[in-house]
């Protein structure tokens, strides 16, 4: 089932771009939601229409997003976790507490848009994803220490 994203979802495809999924998740999921309309000529039509008026505002949103990712940087973020005698940390470490960290640091990032590369279960360096734009990701190392 060929349908027009309203909106980026995680893991499908970003707005206004054309996907493909089964029909069940489209019918009782995406529509339902508003996350998504059937793509068909008239919809494509309308979406084709929206592009057009929304070009300048994605350049200067890319840009944006351009800027913060090199504005972050080589960024070393610390984040504080309560560690046992052997290294292992109690809980987990969160994309709010990176979000909240980047905050702090003056970086402002939707938690949605951070991801792992791999679980934090010890103290030490690790690296997050961040999807600033479709086309920009930036990688961001942590540290995770003892609090």
């Amino acid at each position: 089932m060929e349908l027009i994203l309203k909106e980026d979802i995680a893991g499908l495809g970003y707005k206004n771009e054309v996907v493909n999924v089964k029909p069940g998740y489209g019918r009782n999921y995406l529509i339902p939601q508003g996350y998504a309309v059937i793509a068909n000529a008239s919809n494509k039509k309308v979406m084709e229409e929206n592009i057009k008026q929304a070009a300048h505002k994605a350049d200067k949103i890319k840009k944006d997003a351009a800027d913060l990712a090199a504005s972050i940087g080589d960024t070393v973020l610390e984040i504080p976790a309560k560690v046992g005698e052997s290294g292992k940390i109690f809980g987990k470490v969160t994309t709010l507490q990176i979000s909240d960290s980047l905050k702090a640091k003056g970086f402002s990032v939707d938690r949605k848009k951070i991801s792992f590369e791999s679980e934090v279960k010890t103290e030490g360096e690790y690296t997050a994803l961040l999807d600033l734009h479709k086309d920009i990701k930036h990688r961001i190392t942590f540290k995770v220490v003892a609090s």
